[in-house]
């Protein structure tokens, strides 16, 4: 199953950052991965592998919406 990322997704990782949270913010997509910590505000690049294995589910999406 095919799962898509889109900016501005919240997604729950396995692993905790160092701050505590384990709650991040998609800032980009593509063959890397752009987050933001929602506890401090650290933005990381995490390769698509490392970061598909390391969802464990996503949060909030923001869904397109077609009018």
């Amino acid at each position: 199953m095919v799962i898509r990322y889109q900016i501005g997704d919240i997604v729950k990782m396995k692993k905790p950052h160092p701050c505590g949270s384990d709650r991040w913010e998609i800032t980009r997509t593509g063959m890397d991965f752009g987050l933001k910590c929602l506890g401090c505000g650290r933005r990381v690049m995490v390769p698509r592998p490392k970061f598909e294995k390391g969802v464990k589910t996503i949060l909030e999406s923001k869904e397109v919406q077609s009018e």
